[in-house]
């Protein structure tokens, strides 16, 4: 990776567990990076399934698997820049808050596929 270092992606409550994320997602957002031009400050990467539970995610979350992030976004400018950078660069699963986008990977949860080419909001 040239813009990131594995400690970013560490769950809070397991040292080296940014290890855990999958090298393809890992080699994306990496590309979509180089795109945007601005730094990616990563504030979710991996998570444990305790972590997970404690921040309210999904039980079927990519987070889960290394297969997501949220990146900080503070405001619209950024928020253009880092979209057409996920996109640009193959990601086709995007989540938008007023303070993160969530960017995802994976095509799979418990109950079957996820929906492939979308974007919500929370």
């Amino acid at each position: 990776m040239q813009y990131f270092l594995f400690k970013e992606f560490d769950s809070p409550d397991l040292p080296n567990s940014g290890r855990n994320m999958d090298p393809e997602f890992l080699e994306l957002l990496d590309f979509a990076r180089t795109l945007a031009g601005i730094p990616f400050k990563i504030t979710s990467g991996y998570r444990t399934k305790e972590h997970n539970e404690k921040v309210g995610g999904k039980q079927a979350s990519s987070h889960l698997i290394g297969k997501a992030v949220d990146l900080a976004c503070t405001n619209s400018r950024e928020r253009h820049i880092i979209l057409t950078s996920l996109i640009e660069a193959g990601f086709n699963r995007i989540g938008i808050a007023n303070n993160f986008i969530h960017v995802d990977s994976d095509g799979t949860d418990k109950g079957g596929e996820k929906s492939p080419n979308v974007i919500w909001t929370y």
